[in-house]
C-alpha cells in the first residue's frame, strides 16, 4: 500500500532533474520550512525539510507523494499535510533513511495513511 508514497504524483508538476533545494515548503495551513535535500529517483523520491525555528530545527523526511504542486517562480513546494501532521511526523534520521527498510516502511505508512503513529487523527 505504501509503494506509491515514494513517487511524485503526476499532477504535482515536478520535472525530473529540478533542484528543489532551498524551496519553501507550504503545508495546507502555512509555511513549515525549506527543502534541505531531495531525491527524485523513481520509487525513492522524497524531500528533507528543515523546519528551522518553527519546531526548533527538526528535520522531516517527507515522501514525494505529499507534494501537491510546485511553483518554480516562487520557489515553493505545496504539500497536502497540515502543520500539525508534519510536526507530529517522525524525525528524520540520516543514518536510517537509506538503509533501514523498517524505518522507511513506518514513514511510508505514516504519510500514506495521513495520520500520526498510534492511529490518532491529527
Amino acid at each position: 500500500m505504501t509503494e506509491h508514497v515514494w513517487s511524485y504524483k503526476s499532477t504535482a508538476g515536478y520535472v525530473q532533474g529540478t533542484d528543489l533545494t532551498g524551496f519553501t515548503v507550504e503545508a495546507t495551513d502555512g509555511s513549515v520550512g525549506k527543502v534541505d535535500k531531495h531525491s527524485d529517483e523513481v520509487g525513492d523520491a522524497y524531500l528533507v525539510v528543515d523546519t528551522g525555528v518553527w519546531i526548533f530545527g527538526k528535520e522531516i523526511l517527507m515522501p514525494a507523494s505529499t507534494v501537491v504542486s510546485i511553483d518554480p517562480e516562487e520557489k515553493t513546494v505545496f504539500v497536502d499535510r497540515t502543520r500539525g501532521q508534519i510536526k507530529e511526523a517522525p524525525e528524520f534520521d540520516r543514518d536510517k533513511h537509506l538503509g533501514d527498510a523498517r524505518y522507511r516502511g513506518e514513514l511510508g505508512a505514516y504519510y500514506g495513511a495521513g495520520i500520526p503513529f498510534g492511529g490518532r487523527p491529527a
